[in-house]
């Protein structure tokens, strides 16, 4: 019979390369006959034939008993076939594994030859059982008379500690001798055994630095010296007095070295181990430092990134170093390899301070800000480029590293990280960091529009001197038409315009004439931003106005009567077209703006000037205000409504609020947060009458049944009814005798007696044969009664004179003398709750809110204000007027037509002394105004 070798079988496949499984299913079937053979030539020549398909992807787990038999050949060679079979094939749950124990013990005291085979094998196909039964013939061969054997018994030692690592007492006094061997091989395959083993457990390996120390001064290998400082790196943060005394052959040797790759690995080691402390570590720190810093300027790529990820470890202890090579960092930001700059924002954001954030961050800005537009070549490299190669393709210039938005959005994230730092701890001067965000927002062109925004509201509210830079930097951002055309773009970041626009409504008193920004505010264009962006408009657009009309009316003067009125005009032209948006929150707040400048409207245009020979206000209702029995007091000289809207938004210093605040609010004495506040309502027990009584109308009581005569009573008229009761009478059953019910006791009937219907309607919800009038009354169609309108008293302003005056300024912000020098000072905790008590202690990895980053500012409603809510610390400032009440008497309508001005009618009827009395309350100088 005639066998195929190996060579035959390689050559079987690539000739039947188209029907390849059915020639190997055809070679696999000789194979399972050869290898049956008492030959072991043939078996070794089939396993190893085998060998070679199952590195192809085919099973051989069938031959496996097949490979121990070849692997205990007499001949070397085939006892190497069976050993190479057995490390490509065998597993930890092979099951022949047991078998080669006593063959693995018998080469491995054989010839040289045979033990080298025997601790390859073995080094692949160990086990925890089998590195516990060879472990004495493996540690004997430590000491072999040939250097080969002693290097493979060492690197077999790796295997085998990592199987069974409690013959390491055993095998450690043979590792220590080992790095004393004569052979240099075994020494370097010694340390690279131990530098890997120290990884699991460092501590074992203490008694070593001795001898690892020597090697460390004598060798001049420096593969060897790599591992060995590798390996005290891992050592000296558990045995500190290391650092003292490798401190002086580590500087040494980052001296004088040409080796690139033992420079870092000794740079690396001074970080770790914490070797760059004390006077020594300051000079080893400058000197790895400088180090570095070559690096970096060498055109290898790898090296600038080492240097770049060495240089961030070094940062945390000696920022002062690595400051002095800052432009030659920043330039790293914008490399073409995308991981260079990944390192060099790390090394950025690391050493940041109060000293130089400001350039820091305007070069990074301008690595956005930077023109995007590459260069074309001329015509001259065109034409010379297509005279060389006239078929080549034409290379074109690559992108700027800038182009990538993954980038952009990363290094606009680390602008904003870099900035908000420890609440803003490295920011001196928020005037320009404002300016930083605005300009930020305009060149990122990426999704970071809520970011800026949250900064832009946390600063303006926790930094009462950048207010006045804020607000008006802000105007100029909603007037701005480009920005806005842009914002519905792809990174337009649109949410700015929802701090601009809530900032200019904050704090609108930094102008000096609010009401033009109405007209930004409220133009059409905004339709084109999200919802809640528009409502955020609308709201501040109802700030303006109300601290414009205040401050009006505190410095009255006619003429100004028709600008208001023009204003006002102007705003309910432009409402309209938001009362039909289809978003309900929009819709909601122009329609409240709409019934809220329709009443301004009106009352401005019932208000009569005074003239000028009358007294004002202020001198004639000075010493009569609030009386009800004094002289009535005259009119006003400016239209009451204009102080109709500011009141809503003044009541409360909007501050920041402490992370602790609400932990720390104390409990009140007497109230139990356990206890319930409405007990729960016990289920109350029906009886067989009452049950009866309840019954749905469209379930009768059967006949035969009880309480028969009960049920046909009711149906009876109220004579037949009186006749039985006056029957049962006669007939000796005496009337119960009737009980005072007190108010107690009728509230709790009531009570049950609601509950019992409640608990009827939701039982025949779900009967499908009970049908439930679901329909809502139709609204009525009638006019309203404009008598039935809420009557909002004006009657009771303060006198003129008692008003809080305000200069007049002119355009823009309010004319004031600047300071000499800005001062800065930021609200970093927040606000604490009167009597606060001590915080609960957070657990461990839980915090309220990272120090990296400032607390959201407060807000007081709903989405025209920011993101959490600033709680006062004290009481409400009193108001300078009463506030608007209404009479309880007069009905409430749910959403009235717009209101007109007109004088109150006289009712005839009714509640006749109740409406004397309250008009005797409320006398003025002759009549009474309602609205």
């Amino acid at each position: 019979m005639w066998e195929r070798t190996l060579q035959d079988l390689i050559r079987g496949l690539r000739a039947n390369k188209k029907d390849e499984s059915k020639f190997i299913a055809q070679a696999v079937d000789e194979i399972r006959q050869e290898i049956k053979s008492k030959d072991m030539e043939i078996k070794a020549a089939a396993v190893l034939k085998l060998t070679y398909l199952h590195m192809m992807g085919y099973d051989m787990g069938w031959a496996s008993f097949h490979v121990v038999e070849v692997m205990s050949a007499p001949r070397i060679h085939l006892k190497t076939i069976g050993y190479l079979a057995a490390a490509e094939s065998f597993k930890e749950d092979t099951d022949v594994l047991m078998l080669t124990t006593n063959l693995l013990k018998k080469d491995l005291g054989s010839r040289p030859e045979e033990v080298a085979i025997a601790l390859n094998g073995l080094s692949h196909i160990v086990t925890p059982e089998l590195a516990r039964d060879l472990s004495p013939e493996i540690v004997a061969t430590l000491n072999h008379s040939r250097p080969h054997i002693r290097k493979r018994a060492v690197l077999a030692m790796y295997k085998v500690l990592t199987k069974y690592p409690e013959i390491l007492p055993q095998s450690m006094n043979r590792l220590r001798d080992k790095l004393d061997d004569s052979d240099p091989g075994v020494v370097a395959a010694t340390v690279n055994v131990l530098c890997e083993l120290a990884h699991r457990n460092p501590r074992d390996y203490l008694p070593l630095a001795p001898h690892l120390f020597h090697l460390l001064t004598t060798s001049s290998n420096n593969w060897m010296l790599i591992k060995i400082i590798k390996l005290f790196g891992t050592l000296t943060p558990y045995e500190p007095r290391l650092v003292k005394k490798l401190q002086p052959p580590i500087t040494d040797l980052i001296s004088t070295t040409a080796a690139i790759s033992l420079l870092y690995e000794c740079v690396r080691t001074c970080i770790i181990g914490g070797m760059l402390h004390g006077h020594s570590g300051n000079a080893l720190a400058r000197t790895c430092v400088t180090k570095l810093a070559g690096f970096l300027q060498d055109a290898d790529q790898n090296l600038k990134y080492i240097a770049l990820l060495a240089m961030v470890n070094i940062v945390p202890s000696h920022p002062e170093l690595v400051a002095e090579y800052q432009d030659m960092i920043l330039s790293s930001v914008n490399d073409e390899d995308i991981s260079i700059r990944m390192r060099a924002l790390d090394l950025v954001s690391a050493m940041v301070s109060r000293h130089n954030l400001q350039p820091i961050l305007q070069q990074l800005l301008s690595h956005l800000v930077k023109s995007e537009s590459v260069a074309l070549p001329s015509a001259s490299e065109a034409l010379s480029q297509f005279a060389t190669s006239p078929n080549a393709p034409i290379v074109r210039p690559a992108a700027l590293p800038s182009q990538s938005p993954a980038y952009r959005l990363t290094l606009a994230q680390r602008i904003l990280a870099l900035g908000s730092q420890d609440v803003y701890a490295n920011v001196t001067d928020f005037e320009w960091y404002i300016s930083v965000l605005v300009d930020l927002a305009y060149v990122a062109r990426v999704n970071i529009g809520e970011e800026i925004r949250e900064q832009l509201v946390d600063i303006a509210g926790r930094v009462r001197a950048a207010r006045r830079y804020a607000v008006q930097v802000m105007v100029k951002l909603l007037s701005d038409d480009a920005f806005l055309h842009n914002a519905s773009d792809e990174g337009g970041c649109p949410e700015v315009l929802w701090a601009a626009a809530w900032i200019c409504g904050e704090y609108c008193s930094e102008l000096a004439e609010p009401h033009k920004l109405l007209s930004y505010l409220l133009q059409p264009r905004i339709v084109s931003l999200p919802t809640e962006i528009i409502a955020v408009y609308l709201h501040a657009a109802m700030k303006v106005f109300g601290s414009w009309g205040a401050e009006l009316a505190d410095r009255w003067d006619d003429d100004d009567l028709p600008k208001v009125r023009g204003v006002v005009d102007d705003v309910l032209e432009r409402l309209s077209s938001f009362v039909t948006s289809p978003d309900i929150e929009v819709q909601e707040r122009a329609a409240e703006l709409l019934q809220l400048f329709t009443f301004v409207r009106a009352d401005l245009a019932a208000f009569k000037p005074h003239p000028r020979s009358e007294l004002l206000y202020g001198d004639a209702g000075a010493e009569t205000f609030g009386g009800s029995s004094s002289p009535p007091i005259a009119e006003p000289q400016f239209p009451k409504s204009l102080y109709l809207i500011k009141p809503l938004f003044g009541a409360y210093e909007l501050n920041a609020v402490a992370l602790t605040a609400q932990a720390s609010v104390p409990v009140p004495e007497g109230l139990d947060l356990e206890a319930w506040i409405v007990p729960p309502q016990e289920e109350p027990v029906l009886s067989q009458d009452t049950a009866t009584e309840e019954a749905p109308e469209g379930k009768r009581v059967k006949k035969g049944k009880k309480d028969t005569g009960k049920t046909k009573r009711k149906g009876k008229g109220k004579g037949k009814a009186r006749e039985d009761e006056s029957g049962d009478e006669e007939g000796g059953h005496a009337p119960a005798t009737p009980v005072a019910e007190t108010a107690e006791e009728r509230a709790e009937r009531e009570r049950v007696s609601v509950g019992r219907k409640a608990e009827r309607l939701e039982r025949l919800r779900d009967d499908p044969y009970y049908l439930i009038d679901d329909r809502t009354a139709p609204a009525r169609l009638d006019a309203p009664d404009v008598d039935s309108i809420p009557v909002v008293k004006l009657d009771d302003l303060p006198p003129l004179s008692q008003a809080a005056t305000v200069s007049s300024y002119l355009p823009s912000l309010r004319s004031s003398p600047a300071p000499p020098a800005q001062t800065f000072v930021i609200d970093r905790t927040g606000e604490m709750p009167e009597g606060a008590r001590s915080p609960p202690p957070q657990p461990v990895g839980q915090s309220p809110r990272s120090s990296g980053s400032p607390a959201p500012y407060g807000n007081r409603s709903r989405a025209g204000t920011p993101l959490a809510v600033g709680a006062p610390t004290a009481a409400p400032l009193p108001s300078r007027f009463p506030a608007y009440d209404l009479d309880a008497d007069e009905p409430r309508p749910g959403t009235p037509e717009p209101i007109k001005v007109m004088r109150a009618k006289k009712k005839g009827s009714g509640s006749g002394k109740k409406e004397k009395k309250r008009t005797q309350s409320r006398k003025t100088d002759g009549s009474t105004t309602q609205t």
